[in-house]
C-alpha cells in the first residue's frame, strides 16, 4: 500500500502549487518518492524538524521551498504548511503556523 499525501486545506494546497516552477517541480518529484517508499526518504528529500514536524525539501533555481507534514495515521500525510525560504533558519512564526494546523488535525 502506498502512501496517501493531502493537504490541511484549500488555501495550503494554493500556495504549495503556486510555488515558482523549479521548486514545484523538485516538490512533486519528492511527494512521488513519498507516495512509493513513505516519508523517511530522508535528506535532501525529506528530514524531521520538530515536535511530531517533518519537512520537504524542495529546490530550484527560483530558492528553496519547505513543506511542513505531519503522519496522521494508516500511511496518510498531511501537508500543513508551505513557504518559500528566504532565511538560513526557519522563521519562528512559519513553525508556529504548522504546530497549530498539526494540534486541529491530532485533537
Amino acid at each position: 500500500m502506498n502512501w496517501k499525501i493531502e493537504f490541511f486545506s484549500d488555501m495550503v494546497e494554493e500556495q504549495t502549487l503556486a510555488f515558482p516552477k523549479g521548486i514545484l517541480a523538485d516538490f512533486l518529484r519528492v511527494v512521488e518518492l513519498i507516495e512509493e517508499f513513505g516519508p523517511v526518504i530522508g535528506r535532501p528529500h525529506t528530514a524531521p524538524f520538530s515536535k511530531g514536524l517533518f519537512e520537504i525539501r524542495a529546490k530550484g533555481r527560483e530558492g528553496i521551498g519547505r513543506s511542513i507534514f505531519c503522519s496522521v495515521r494508516d500511511r496518510k500525510l498531511i501537508i500543513l504548511h508551505s513557504f518559500i525560504k528566504k532565511t538560513q533558519k526557519i522563521p519562528q512564526k512559519e513553525m508556529d503556523k504548522a504546530l497549530k494546523r498539526m494540534k486541529e488535525i491530532t485533537k
